[in-house]
């Protein structure tokens, strides 16, 4: 028995050091030769905005598995999903000419159709006002400029630190708080403006200080241009209307929709494991490659898309032989609702057919949502795993973290893993300015991001991949702690 627990000891003390001396080579790496901060510029300011469906998207994801090769990963390469028609903006006006002449913050939505040149007009102010209020103006609103929407009210608090408060986990907030939408009745006015054949529409911004929150969607046939004014503007502009000052608005928006390449595109490259019962295994670590159109996508998401390449080059530098693979995906379409990983489930993970692979897919560690460090890790309500994350956290407490938090979180791409029965957690970054000024907006810029950051979010995904890939221990899947 004291030869038995002794070896035990023994193993237990090797294995110690062996994964002290991987995380300090690891910490090396990391911190004095990274290239996170070149590719994120590469991404920002090389690239910039990166709309699913784009060319400049397609560029960038052949960029990423080109790094990806470079790195000396195995079977890089672009998974083709197909997404619809893509879109670019060619050209935009948005200004005031009457009573005086003044520049306006404003942005064409994803998806906007083309004005018919020029459209010059007093705008028509319908913010409030109901489907038959609408349907009753119909005749009237002929190449009209139509102010949509009540004027803003000023988006003005970031979500709580989950690491440093305790309570409900929110992520986001609305855009518009105190607008009251009703998606049926907003979808049966859009229609009547669109049949009205309407010059343009404008909406508001709940950013403050010029900061615009933009979005989009292809709606087809009933696409009507469609532009976003800072919330300071579009106010300015209202009120004007309300009080009968002859006011007047030029917008031209020319856009092109793009039809020759239907896929959205995921990239993938993996790191094989090296135990012969373990090896077909899979860790996944990934972040989405899109962004929106207005900013550079720096915090959402070149950040999370540069850590993660840089976590992999870390892990190859550094010489590591993980037991199971670790593979890196990013998705495409995360912006138009988790296409891009959705399709990496159906594709490999979902129904009977890919019960095997579903079973080898061991954990999926995603980055998104926020920026700044990684502070720990939102545990989708899996008491189970909370020791496991807890001991692996534990060694960065100098780079910034702070603790693991039991609850989950929606909107971003764990959950299409979740559903598909394979655990996938986020970490809990810095929502400071976050959610007010930085996300989906015209200043998501290279400027929100700092190097210390995206160094420290590489090194933390680095080991948390490799510790999953060693790991003796079962990660409970979702079906296991009832989480949904």
């Amino acid at each position: 028995m004291k030869s038995i627990a002794a070896a035990a000891a023994l193993i237990a003390l090797v294995t110690q050091s062996a994964d002290s001396d991987a995380l300090a080579r690891i910490r090396r790496e990391g911190l004095e030769r990274s290239q996170a901060l070149a590719m994120f510029a590469t991404l920002t300011d090389g690239f910039g905005p990166r709309l699913t469906g784009s060319p400049v998207y397609k560029q960038a994801a052949e960029w990423a598995r080109d790094r990806m090769r470079a790195f000396g990963l195995e079977d890089a390469r672009l998974e083709p999903w197909r997404f619809g028609r893509g879109w670019a903006l060619e050209r935009l006006v948005v200004e005031m000419v009457a009573p005086r002449y003044m520049p306006l913050i404003g942005y064409a939505e994803a998806w906007s159709q083309s004005t018919q040149g020029d459209v010059l007009a007093t705008p028509v102010f319908i913010g409030g006002k109901s489907v038959a209020d609408v349907q009753a103006m119909r005749d009237t609103l002929a190449g009209a400029i139509v102010l949509l929407q009540p004027e803003a009210q000023f988006l003005r608090e970031d979500r709580p630190q989950p690491t440093t408060t305790e309570g409900p986990v929110r992520i986001g907030a609305p855009l518009n708080p105190g607008i009251r939408v009703n998606p049926n009745e907003t979808r049966q006015i859009l229609q009547i403006l669109h049949d009205a054949r309407v010059g343009a529409v404008v909406r508001t911004s709940a950013g403050e200080h010029g900061t615009v929150f933009v979005l989009g969607r292809d709606l087809g046939d009933s696409a009507l241009p469609s532009v976003v004014l800072a919330g300071e503007h579009y106010n300015m502009i209202v009120r004007m209307v309300q009080r009968g000052i002859p006011v007047k608005i030029k917008i031209n928006v020319q856009a092109r929709f793009l039809t020759e390449d239907p896929n959205g595109y995921n990239v993938i490259a993996d790191l094989p494991g090296t135990d012969p019962l373990l090896k077909d295994e899979i860790v996944l670590l990934g972040a989405h490659l899109d962004s929106w159109h207005t900013g550079t996508g720096a915090s959402d998401n070149a950040d999370g898309s540069a850590a993660v390449l840089e976590a992999m080059r870390i892990l190859k530098a550094v010489g590591a032989r993980p037991r199971r693979t670790i593979r890196v995906a990013l998705w495409g379409g995360e912006e138009q609702g988790l296409l891009g990983s959705q399709a990496y489930a159906r594709e490999h993970l979902e129904g009977e057919v890919n019960k095997t692979s579903r079973d080898r897919h061991f954990v999926y560690f995603n980055i998104d949502p926020g920026m700044g460090p990684i502070y720990g890790w939102y545990l989708e309500d899996s008491a189970a795993v909370k020791p496991l994350f807890d001991a692996w956290l534990a060694p960065f407490k100098d780079l910034g973290v702070r603790r693991n938090v039991l609850p989950g979180i929606g909107n971003t791409d764990h959950l299409s893993f979740k559903a598909a029965g394979v655990p996938g957690f986020n970490p809990v970054q810095d929502y400071s300015t976050y959610d007010v000024r930085t996300h989906h907006t015209n200043v998501d810029t290279y400027e929100r991001v700092r190097e210390q950051d995206i160094k420290q979010n590489a090194i933390v995904l680095a080991w948390f991949a490799l510790q999953a890939a060693t790991t003796a221990e079962r990660i409970p899947r979702p079906a296991d702690t009832g989480a949904r």
